[in-house]
């Protein structure tokens, strides 16, 4: 039986560049499950997404991240795409809140190049996490353990490796969003 998260609040931090699949599958199985969904960018308006390096469609922000508290949300999910998390760890606001998640022990999930982000944040420090396989050697020289696997899940923070992985990244990430938060990780 799938996860339910009526009531949780999940964040979707993304920008220009998102890939679009892994911002839409994990957005419908929050909202399949019972919770609610929120686009929170370092922009307002609309984000441009991508299929590989194709333009799609547009995505309409709900919150800027400068706006934006992780006490407001119960889970925080990085979708991918090569751009997207290279603009969000410039951006000071956006890797603020991304540390803020993990500080507090929130679930964090993280596929394809989202993980970019957790590296800029200073949070993977001993942890094991997946990514797209180019991330490896950023991940290792930020301290953590890469490992090659569909999904992983690593105290709270859920990652995986590409669009392939959804359905176990959906599935993990759901999981960890029930259980809730995990034990607060020192600052």
């Amino acid at each position: 039986m799938a996860a339910t998260i009526k009531g949780k609040r999940v964040a979707f931090l993304a920008t220009d560049g998102v890939e679009e699949v892994e911002y839409t599958e994990p957005r419908k199985a929050v909202e399949a499950a019972g919770g609610t969904a929120e686009l929170v960018s370092i922009k307002t308006g609309e984000i441009q997404a991508v299929n590989h390096m194709d333009k799609s469609r547009t995505y309409p922000v709900d919150k800027q991240v400068k706006d934006a508290n992780a006490d407001q949300y119960d889970a925080l999910v990085l979708p991918g795409g090569v751009a997207n998390p290279d603009f969000l760890r410039t951006d000071p606001d956006a890797v603020r809140f991304v540390r803020d998640f993990v500080n507090a022990g929130k679930p964090v999930a993280a596929i394809c190049h989202g993980p970019w982000t957790l590296v800029e944040a200073g949070v993977v420090d001993g942890r094991t996490l997946t990514s797209w396989p180019s991330l490896r050697t950023d991940l290792a020289n930020a301290g953590a353990t890469w490992v090659d696997e569909r999904v992983h899940v690593d105290r709270g923070l859920v990652t995986s490796r590409k669009p392939d992985d959804l359905p176990a990244f959906c599935a993990a990430m759901l999981d960890e969003i029930a259980a809730g938060v995990r034990q607060a990780q020192p600052a």
